[in-house]
């Protein structure tokens, strides 16, 4: 099998590359913008026919919540447009598809975890672009989107290392208290992306570590796992000035997507923090 790995630099799209690496999967590509350029048809054109992939791992992408509140053309050449660019050069070597999508399709307001088929209403740009990802993946016949949320892992920006970061200056923390969710790790999420593209149960699924908790529960745990003895005040999202895009409260996604496919749900969020807090120690 040939590999094609979109973001691979990033923190999901590099854990994925570890893994394929770890299972033996040598022939494994991942271009940077240089060598493709999601946002330009001719480029992932020339790339993807040169290259002739069996899988796209796509996980380039846009993340800059708050800034995309403001910067609504990058988000959206990269999240919307270069998926679209991303499927039509697929559909010319018969490549699988797995776009990576985000809980901020939703709304929130519902009071249970949401199920993959719930109906989206996004109150931010960024979830309006994953929105746009994902229906056009929808019309690409051999895709799979994976939505995830809170990610964490090396080689980029996330909750953990901010927390950590934060310690290293203060005594106490101020942490959103009224929004809940389940992090990420991304070597689980990386296992668990693999899995499913070994399959031919194409569609959408729900992929985050088991638990679910609140940004302040999280930055306790955090705290925790790291050995740090410092004071975390809880506070609604409303008093947070840090965020100018607006979040869901409620970000929890049901699994059931995966038990029906047969894929293994990842590990505990607790077991997951203390892996990474446990690399970073090294």
């Amino acid at each position: 099998m040939r590999y094609l790995i979109t973001g691979g630099s990033g923190q999901l799209g590099s854990a994925i590359y570890k893994e394929l690496l770890l299972r033996g999967e040598n022939d494994v590509f991942t271009p940077s913008s240089k060598e493709m350029d999601i946002t330009n048809f001719s480029s992932v054109k020339n790339y993807i026919t040169l290259v002739k992939p069996d899988i796209i791992f796509h996980c380039a992408a846009y993340t800059n919540v708050d800034e995309a509140e403001f910067d609504h053309d990058s988000c959206y050449m990269a999240n919307s447009l270069g998926t679209g660019h991303i499927c039509n050069a697929a559909g010319l070597v018969d490549a699988t598809v797995i776009g990576i999508s985000s809980d901020y399709v939703f709304d929130g307001k519902k009071e249970s975890p949401y199920e993959v088929y719930d109906e989206r209403h996004p109150i931010n740009f960024y979830g309006s672009t994953k929105k746009e990802m994902e229906d056009i993946l929808t019309r690409y016949p051999k895709y799979f989107v994976v939505r995830t949320s809170w990610v964490f892992g090396e080689n980029g920006k996330n909750f953990v290392n901010t927390m950590l970061n934060l310690a290293k200056r203060h005594d106490e923390v101020d942490v959103v208290r009224d929004q809940i969710g389940s992090p990420s790790y991304t070597p689980d999420l990386a296992r668990g992306i693999v899995d499913l593209s070994n399959t031919d149960y194409y569609g959408f699924y729900h992929m985050t570590n088991e638990g679910y908790l609140s940004w302040y529960k999280f930055a306790n745990l955090i705290y925790k796992e790291a050995g740090i003895d410092i004071k975390v005040n809880p506070i609604n999202a409303k008093d947070y000035n840090g965020a100018k895009a607006l979040r869901p409260e409620n970000s929890m996604l049901s699994k059931f997507s995966l038990d029906q496919a047969g894929i293994t749900r990842l590990p505990s969020v607790e077991e997951a923090t203390h892996n990474y807090i446990k690399i970073l120690k090294k």
